[in-house]
C-alpha cells in the first residue's frame, strides 16, 4: 500500500473569508478550515470519471443520480472499489444462494446491468459518508457512519494494512479533493442483509450458540430495525433532529470452540450445563424471588424461565454496539482509571459489564473491592484489589448485520451467576446519560465527532446558541425509549456530543435542557440492595432550579420528591478554601489541603455534595489528551440525591424545573452514579476518589 499521496498541486488559492452574526434561529451553511485552500481542480465525481479503472462504480454512482452529488460543493469521503472489486461483488449477489428469501439478491441478471435501482442506492451509499474522514482516522481501528446509515469497520491487516470489513483493502490513501477524501479499494465493501439471528446461524463456529437461540424461539423474536411514529420536534436553531430511530441487537456469544474448551459438545450438553447454571438463580437473582417466579430445568425451551432461554438471553443486549464502541474510548481519562460500560440484556433486570484491559473490551471482569481505597488519592493498593475472575476477552472477529452485531467470546462461558450482582457488580456503577438513552449509542450519536453530526445534518455545523459548543442534537420526544416528556414542546432536550471541546465533562457529553422542562429518565436496573444515587451536573450561573421525584414507573400520580430542590447555579468560586469552603457545598481546591480534601470531602458529603471524579479528566482538543482532574475543576460537581432500598425492578427519576416562567435557564446532566453500601459506607475502607 502506498502512504499518504495527494494527487494534485496547488495550483492557486482562494482565501474564503466571511462575517456573519450568529443568532440562535441562523442557520449558516459549514465552511471547515480545511476547505478555506480549496483545489481548482478535481471533485471527487471529476476524479472517478477520468479515471477508466472506477468505471464500473462511477456507471452505479449515475444510475442513481450522485455523480451530480460528488460533482458539487460539500465534504466527502469516498471508498472508491475497482473494476475488479465491483465485478467481484455484483458476482457474490448473482450467485448468492443463502438469502432464499429474494433469489439473486433481487438482480434482474448477471452483471453490471442486472443492478437494480434500489441495489445502486445501497452500494453508492455504503461507500460514501458525509464527512471527511483521512487514514489517520483508522489506522488504530474505527467505526465509520456511511451515508446508507450502515457502518464500516476499520482495522489494521497482517501487513499493516488499513482493511475496511476485515476485508477491502486501502490501496491509496488520502486522496486530497476540492470536495473531500477519496480512498482507493481493492474489493467493493460488503454487507449482510440479514438479520441479527440469521447472521448467527451463516457462520459455523457459533453452531452450538445459534441451536439455542433457535431452540428457545429468540430467532423469531429479535426482528427491531426502526422506531416509527417518532414525533419530531419543531428545528430550534441548527442542531440535528434524528427524522429515524434504529433499533437492534448486540450478541455476545461464545463459540463451539469455547464451549468445547468447557466440555460441552452438544446442545443437549448445553441444555444440561444451563441447569446446572441456572436451577438455583433464585438465591441470588433478586427478580425471581421478588414475584414468585419458578425456573424450568425441562425441555420447555420457549419458555422464558426455562434455564436454556435464561442463558441465552442473557448474552443479548438491545443495543448496537460496533465493537470499537463497547466501551468509549481515549476521552482524557487518568492513564490508571479503566473505562467500564454496563449494558441491560434481555434477561430481566440483569446487566453485564464490560472493561478495557490491555485495549480490550472484556467481559463481567470482577475485582473485589474494585471502587474502595486503602491510600488517600490513589486506587487501591494490590493486596485489597484482588482479581476474582479476570474475565472472558470479547474477540473482534465478529459481524455486522442488518440490525445488529454478533461479537464473539473464545476463553469462557457469559452467564449471570452469584459472582455477577455479589462480585462484578458490587462496585460505584457510572453511567453516562447517553448510555441510559441507548438510542443514541445504536444510532451513531453517542460520542459523535462535529464533523460527523455535520455530515448527519446535511453539512451544516450543529451549533445552537444557547450553548457554548458544537455538535448539538435536539433528540424527538419519543426517540428514547428509557425517556418520558411530560410537556411536549415546552421540554427542548438536547444532546451535546462535546468531543471536540474542552469541556469539563465526563466523556466530553451532555444532556442540557432548557424551556420549561418536564421529563423523567428510566434508571438502569441494580440488583437488589441499598444504594447512594448521585448525579453528575456542571454549575453555573446559565443553570436553573430543578426538582427531583422517584417511582416505579414513569406514571406522574407514582412520582415522589426525594431531595430538596436543586439550585444549579450555584457554583464554588477559586476563594473558597479549606479554613473557609463553599458555603453551599463545602468546595474547596483539594490540592490546597494537607490531607488532600479528604475532611472537606466529609464536609460535602454532609451537604450533600462531592467533588467530581479524580479518574476523569478536562479534555484537550489540542492533543486529545485529559489535562486537569475534574477533582480540581470548581464547576463539576456530584449531588447525593437519595439514599434507598432498590429492588430488581423499574424505577423512574423525574426532573421538573421550579422556574418555568424563565425558558433560558438550563438543566445539565452528565452521568448517573448508583452506589452499593458496601461502597459508600463501608466500615474499613473509603471510597477510592477515581
Amino acid at each position: 500500500m502506498r502512504n499518504k499521496k495527494n494527487i494534485f498541486h496547488m495550483l492557486g488559492a482562494a482565501i474564503l473569508t466571511t462575517a456573519c452574526t450568529f443568532m440562535t434561529t441562523a442557520c449558516t451553511e459549514d465552511i471547515d478550515e480545511s476547505n478555506l485552500y480549496v483545489s481548482l481542480e478535481e471533485t471527487i465525481e471529476d476524479y472517478l470519471s477520468t479515471r477508466p479503472e472506477f468505471s464500473s462504480f462511477n456507471q452505479i454512482l449515475q444510475r442513481v443520480g450522485y455523480d451530480k452529488i460528488l460533482s458539487a460543493y460539500g465534504s466527502y469521503t469516498c471508498f472508491a472499489p475497482t473494476n475488479e472489486g465491483i465485478a467481484e461483488y455484483v458476482d457474490s449477489l448473482w450467485n448468492d444462494e443463502v438469502n432464499i428469501v429474494l433469489p439473486h439478491n433481487g438482480m434482474t441478471q448477471p452483471g453490471l446491468e442486472g443492478l437494480t435501482d434500489s441495489l445502486c442506492l445501497d452500494i453508492a451509499l455504503f461507500h460514501l459518508m458525509s464527512s471527511k474522514t483521512i487514514g489517520i482516522e483508522m489506522d488504530k481501528g474505527n467505526t465509520l457512519n456511511t451515508m446508507m446509515n450502515r457502518d464500516v469497520t476499520s482495522s489494521i491487516g497482517p501487513d499493516g494494512e488499513i482493511l475496511l470489513n476485515g476485508y477491502s483493502k486501502i490501496t491509496l490513501m488520502d486522496v486530497e479533493l476540492q470536495n473531500g477524501i477519496l480512498h482507493e479499494i481493492d474489493h467493493a465493501l460488503r454487507r449482510s442483509n440479514a438479520l441479527v439471528a440469521h447472521e448467527l446461524e451463516l457462520h459455523p463456529e457459533f453452531s452450538l450458540f445459534s441451536q439455542a437461540l433457535q431452540i428457545c424461539g429468540l430467532g423469531d423474536t429479535l426482528v427491531k430495525q426502526v422506531r416509527t411514529g417518532l414525533i419530531i420536534p419543531k428545528k430550534e436553531s441548527n442542531e440535528y433532529i434524528p427524522k429515524e430511530c434504529r433499533l437492534g441487537y448486540t450478541i455476545l456469544a461464545e463459540t463451539d470452540e469455547a464451549f468445547n474448551q468447557a466440555g460441552i459438545t452438544t446442545l443437549e450438553q448445553l441444555a444440561d450445563s444451563a441447569n446446572a447454571w441456572y436451577s438455583s438463580c433464585a438465591a441470588w437473582y433478586d427478580y425471581l424471588r421478588q414475584n414468585g417466579i419458578q425456573v424450568s430445568t425441562g425441555t420447555d425451551y420457549r419458555n422464558p424461565w426455562n434455564t436454556l432461554n435464561m442463558f441465552v438471553r442473557y448474552h443479548i443486549t438491545e443495543v448496537k454496539v460496533p465493537y470499537q464502541k463497547l466501551y468509549q474510548r481515549d476521552h482524557g481519562e487518568a492513564p490508571e482509571f479503566v473505562p467500564v460500560e454496563y449494558y441491560e440484556t434481555m434477561l430481566p433486570y440483569t446487566l453485564f459489564k464490560v472493561n478495557r484491559i490491555n485495549n480490550q473490551p472484556v467481559a463481567n471482569r470482577w475485582v473485589e473491592n474494585s471502587s474502595l481505597t486503602d491510600k488517600v488519592a490513589a486506587l487501591a493498593s494490590s493486596e485489597i484489589a484482588i482479581l476474582r475472575r479476570p474475565g472472558i476477552v470479547i474477540s473482534d472477529k465478529g459481524y455486522s448485520c442488518a440490525n445488529g452485531y454478533i461479537h464473539p467470546l473464545t476463553n469462557g462461558i457469559l452467564r449471570y451467576d452469584d459472582g455477577v450482582p455479589h462480585g462484578v457488580l458490587n462496585e460505584r456503577m457510572r453511567f453516562d446519560v447517553m448510555a441510559i438513552l441507548h438510542e443514541t449509542l445504536s444510532n451513531n450519536i453517542r460520542c459523535a465527532t462535529d464533523a460527523e453530526l455535520r455530515g448527519m445534518n446535511g453539512g451544516i455545523t450543529c451549533h445552537n446558541g444557547r450553548f457554548d459548543g458544537d455538535g448539538t442534537v435536539l433528540l424527538a420526544e419519543n426517540y428514547c425509549g428509557n425517556l418520558r416528556v411530560y410537556n411536549g414542546n415546552q421540554t427542548l432536550l438536547f444532546y451535546l456530543s462535546g468531543q471536540g471541546v474542552s469541556w469539563q465533562n465526563y466523556q466530553g457529553d451532555e444532556m442540557n435542557c432548557v424551556g420549561a422542562y418536564d421529563f423523567a429518565l428510566r434508571l438502569p436496573p441494580v440488583p437488589a440492595g441499598m444504594y447512594e444515587v448521585r448525579m453528575g451536573y456542571s454549575a453555573n450561573g446559565n443553570r436553573g432550579m430543578m426538582q427531583i421525584y422517584l417511582g416505579n414507573t414513569s406514571d406522574l400520580a407514582v412520582m415522589t420528591p426525594v431531595d430538596i430542590p436543586l439550585d444549579m447555579r450555584k457554583e464554588p468560586s477559586d476563594a473558597d478554601t479549606e479554613t473557609n469552603p463553599n458555603p453551599f457545598n463545602g468546595w474547596c481546591q483539594w490540592e490546597n489541603c494537607d490531607d488532600k480534601g479528604v475532611a472537606t470531602d466529609i464536609n460535602m458529603r454532609y451537604l450533600g455534595f462531592m467533588r467530581a471524579p479524580l479518574g476523569c479528566r478536562l479534555y484537550n482538543r489540542a492533543d486529545k489528551s485529559g489535562t486537569q482532574p475534574l477533582r480540581s475543576c470548581r464547576q463539576p460537581l456530584r449531588r447525593i440525591l437519595f439514599r434507598q432500598n432498590l429492588d430488581q425492578r423499574d424505577y423512574w427519576m423525574r426532573f421538573k424545573t421550579m422556574i418555568p416562567e424563565n425558558k433560558n435557564t438550563q438543566f445539565h446532566l452528565e452521568y448517573i452514579e448508583i452506589v452499593p453500601e458496601n461502597v459508600y459506607n463501608n466500615a474499613q475502607y473509603a471510597e477510592d476518589m477515581y
